[in-house]
């Protein structure tokens, strides 16, 4: 229980109070005798959750969606699953291949164009673009650096016109293909 002021205290704690200035508006009476933290007792109605009015038939409103990383799917792929199973687990071999290391973005960029689309008219299904992992280099500055500028631009490029009309899905390549370094493209069947 918490103990009453006595006249003095609460004499001495009113000149205190005249002499400061708010930080913002008092909503509270500065004066009251202070509460000690086991004295606040909630009442019921703060404890429970607030239920709506629900009627049978009506549609329950949405909720906004979690941006917390662990309540975050993965996106559904385009292609079918066990195509998909397969492709993460690396069990389809693709049918050419693509080396970008130590190109420049200016070198890459036609070149992969040119790779997609002439991929795209042999009929081909699969093919792994290799970028590299990116060289890591000594972070000096307060900003940071980031490394593997084609491992970040490459998935960019494949999503933009004229090659987004021709893929279907990009993943990154499983470990026997190279995998943070390489991504596995995978071409839509021309009918």
């Amino acid at each position: 229980m918490a103990r009453k002021l006595r006249p003095e205290e609460r004499e001495l704690w009113k000149r205190v109070v005249e002499t400061a200035t708010p930080m913002r508006p008092a909503s509270v009476d500065v004066t009251a005798p202070f509460l000690m933290p086991g004295s606040i007792k909630l009442r019921p109605s703060l404890l429970a959750p607030k239920i709506m009015a629900f009627k049978i038939g009506a549609k329950v409103p949405s909720r906004p969606a979690a941006t917390d990383m662990g309540s975050v799917a993965k996106p559904q792929p385009t292609m079918d699953a066990k195509s998909f199973g397969k492709l993460t687990r690396g069990k389809l071999q693709p049918e050419a291949r693509l080396d970008l290391h130590g190109m420049t973005m200016s070198e890459a960029h036609p070149m992969l164009q040119k790779f997609i689309l002439g991929s795209a008219q042999l009929q081909r299904r699969l093919v792994l673009v290799i970028t590299g992992k990116g060289k890591s280099k000594p972070d000096q500055g307060p900003i940071p650096e980031r490394h593997g500028v084609l491992r970040h631009n490459v998935p960019l490029w494949l999503c933009q016109a004229p090659l987004s009309s021709v893929i279907l899905e990009v993943t990154s390549a499983h470990q026997r293909h190279g995998g943070g370094g390489a991504f596995y493209v995978y071409l839509r069947r021309k009918r």
